[in-house]
């Protein structure tokens, strides 16, 4: 069975201790690929670091919303000259993590978007896919999508909202990331959401070392705990977890044009 992790955070320190065991672990028990996501500029050197020598690991570059305050101006030209750096590059495969945080409300809306709408414009240039963050920020999120026109969708990582905004972004050419939020009991709006979404609409990813299942509470997350939560969705979706895997595994292959 193969299983894809389409957004996680391997290059953060809570893995430094066991980085390569736990990568080992994860493809042993058939997470064969994963998208090791960028937040920072500072960030990026090591997410590099992190995926180029290990099989099946793969490079987003990004500035999440979320480090607002530390984003300084000329990390735009930098990003841009980053992704020209390996714009060949097998392992180079989106843009991300961008998008808008308005559930924080000491981050300056307007730096938000205007940030935002920087990386969409370097989405557009090289003609890559972005992974979004949007909390609280759906509807913005949606509409300066349809402003941007990309070429090549992207993946709502976290995807949280109603099936209404579920629609629109799947309408945009976008994929929905579901991960370890979607297995705690009380998420039966998510629950419900996901049930209603055609499979080819949907992505696995653990966010690891954040968001774990609600069997790791206040836990580490990682990529070992997707074949569980695969499993755990595929149950409430009401297919096997075998089809579940098979089918959100090749929706990721797809738009990242990976060949196998």
């Amino acid at each position: 069975m193969l299983l894809i992790d389409s957004h996680c955070h391997l290059d953060f320190p809570a893995f430094d201790h066991d980085r390569e065991a736990v990568i080992a672990r994860s493809q042993a028990l058939g997470v064969k690929k994963m998208l090791v996501v960028g937040v920072t500029r500072q960030h990026w050197p090591r997410v590099w670091h992190t995926v180029e020598q290990t099989p099946g690991l793969y490079a987003a570059f990004g500035l999440h919303p979320y480090f607002l305050t530390e984003h300084q101006d000329s990390d735009i030209q930098a990003l841009s000259e980053q992704i020209k750096r390996y714009a060949t590059h097998p392992k180079l495969c989106a843009i991300g993590e961008i998008g808008l945080d308005f559930f924080l409300k000491e981050l300056d809306v307007q730096q938000q978007i205007h940030l935002f709408e920087q990386q969409l414009a370097l989405a557009t240039h090289f003609t890559l896919p972005v992974i979004i963050h949007a909390r609280r920020a759906n509807a913005q999120v949606t509409a300066l999508l349809k402003q941007a026109k990309l070429t090549r969708g992207g993946i709502i990582h976290a995807f949280s909202g109603s099936y209404e905004e579920a629609r629109e972004y799947i309408k945009l050419g976008f994929l929905l990331g579901f991960g370890g939020a979607a297995t705690w009991p009380r998420a039966t709006r998510l629950q419900a959401v996901l049930k209603r979404l055609p499979i080819e609409s949907i992505a696995l990813e653990t966010d690891s070392p954040d968001m774990p299942p609600q069997w790791l509470a206040g836990q580490r997350n990682s990529p070992e705990q997707l074949p569980r939560i695969c499993q755990h969705l595929a149950q409430i979706y009401g297919v096997s977890s075998q089809a579940f895997a098979a089918h959100t595994s090749s929706n990721v292959q797809r738009l990242f044009a990976w060949k196998n």
